[in-house]
């Protein structure tokens, strides 16, 4: 099952409040995502660390083969 845009900006805002989101639909087919995530808690973390807390976010729905979302490039900072 495809994941919308909006729902993934839903799990990561829900850990991330004052994050500036942005998620792009690369493949048109809901499986295949970019996501740019900035967000003052990610200030002193290692680029590791930071994307592990988005991806924790995610509660799951990227887990094994029948994850709702298939695949998501990531790009976190601290903002300027």
């Amino acid at each position: 099952m495809a994941m919308q845009a909006h729902d993934i900006e839903t799990l990561i805002r829900a850990a991330f409040p004052k994050a500036r989101i942005s998620i792009t639909d690369l493949a048109g087919d809901g499986n295949h995502y970019a996501a740019e995530v900035v967000d003052e808690s990610f200030r002193g973390m290692n680029r590791v660390q930071q994307q592990r807390a988005v991806y924790a976010a995610l509660k799951g729905r990227m887990d094994g083969p029948s994850g709702e979302l298939h695949a998501l490039a990531l790009t976190t900072k601290a903002p300027d």
